[in-house]
């Protein structure tokens, strides 16, 4: 057993900018910057249920990350597949204990986006479209938590709203790169049941739909602050346009981290634009 393994199977980077975008969504719902034991137990909670869901989904797709990702740790044997499971469920424990210093709120929201997270692991990943939505639902939940820890929605609904409409995007784009994978152990993934071709015009659907609702909070009056969108607008329509020129799994492999790249972006344009507001 490698001792980094409890560290590398969690994904550090994808939690910390869960966790990151857990804060900014209590800034974009105050305006302003949070008290700093609020805006640390946000951003815990949600890094720690982002890590422990990483670790769960190794645990469950240890047969498919021998063909897709042979290098993460459980496949390469770097640690148990028990062990990988107790480890997520200690995650996820330590993060409902400290939701629960936050207030109500904060505690059933991250109560339910855990277990959703379990169950999708469990039995939803596999399903056309299901596993899609409900990874997108999750990460639109995340700027929506941070709204629920200081108890003021705001602009974190907009932001919300772009969250899930581009996730949608991007876990279609996943399962195209995953295709071989999934198809040995007998998955039914979109591209599976649609074909890769259909799958990558939805993707590409899911993708219009962000830039659209990208005006709503022009509409709302975000002011000048939020000018930057174009650029994000400009990186997912060049995403959309690569996959549907050329419908394979490589190709999908590099438009789905260029879509993680808009919603890194786009979250610190919606907290400059609060800010500015």
């Amino acid at each position: 057993m490698e001792l980094k393994a409890f560290i590398e199977i969690t994904r550090p980077h994808n939690c910390i900018l869960a966790g990151i975008v857990g804060v900014l969504g209590s800034v974009v719902a105050l305006g302003g910057i949070p008290e700093f034991r609020t805006a640390l137990l946000i951003f815990l909670v949600v890094t720690l249920g982002c890590a422990g869901g990483n670790t769960v989904n190794d645990y469950f797709d240890y047969e498919i990350d021998k063909i897709n990702r042979p290098e993460r740790p459980l496949p390469r044997g770097a640690m148990e597949r028990k062990t990988a499971f107790r480890y997520a469920i200690a995650l996820l424990i330590l993060g409902l204990l400290l939701s629960y210093m936050i207030n109500m709120w904060a505690f059933l929201f991250a109560a339910v986006a855990y277990g959703t997270m379990l169950l999708y692991a469990w039995k939803l990943k596999p399903m056309p479209f299901v596993g899609n939505l409900t990874v997108a639902a999750l990460t639109g939940a995340t700027p929506l938590y941070g709204a629920a820890g200081v108890g003021k929605l705001g602009l974190a609904g907009y932001l919300a709203i772009c969250a899930f409409l581009v996730n949608v995007s991007r876990e279609i784009m996943k399962d195209i790169e995953d295709l071989e994978g999934d198809t040995a152990k007998g998955a039914r993934t979109l591209p599976i049941v649609w074909g890769i071709r259909r799958s990558a015009y939805l993707a590409v659907l899911f993708a219009v739909l962000t830039v659209l609702a990208s005006f709503l909070p022009v509409k709302a009056g975000i002011g000048a602050g939020y000018a930057p969108m174009v650029l994000v607008d400009g990186l997912i329509l060049w995403a959309a346009y690569l996959i549907i020129r050329n419908p394979l799994p490589e190709t999908a492999g590099k438009t789905q981290k260029m879509l993680k790249i808009s919603i890194f972006l786009a979250v610190f344009t919606f907290l400059i634009a609060s800010i500015w507001r």
